[in-house]
């Protein structure tokens, strides 16, 4: 299974969105909470190439986007094969 990583902030519906379907495809995911800024803030922004919206995903390293790019992974059927499963 591959390892995902989610950075999110509190009462966030995108957040909400991709990790719903995260649950519903059975993987486990590192979710960072990134409300009030901080490190992990920061290392989201290096790592999403300054993306500064949430959710911003990372599937064994490699930065998929946020929820809507996640959808549509999904929706390409491209997303069970990243995810390993």
């Amino acid at each position: 299974m591959a390892k995902v990583e989610i950075y999110t902030k509190a009462w966030c519906g995108y957040c909400a969105r991709a990790k719903a379907l995260l649950n519903e495809k059975g993987v486990a995911f590192e979710e960072y909470d990134v409300t009030m800024g901080g490190p992990k803030r920061q290392e989201m922004l290096d790592r999403a190439n300054g993306g500064t919206t949430v959710p911003q995903i990372f599937i064994d390293g490699r930065h998929v986007g946020g929820s809507d790019d996640l959808a549509a992974l999904d929706r390409q059927g491209k997303l069970d094969a990243l995810l390993g499963a």
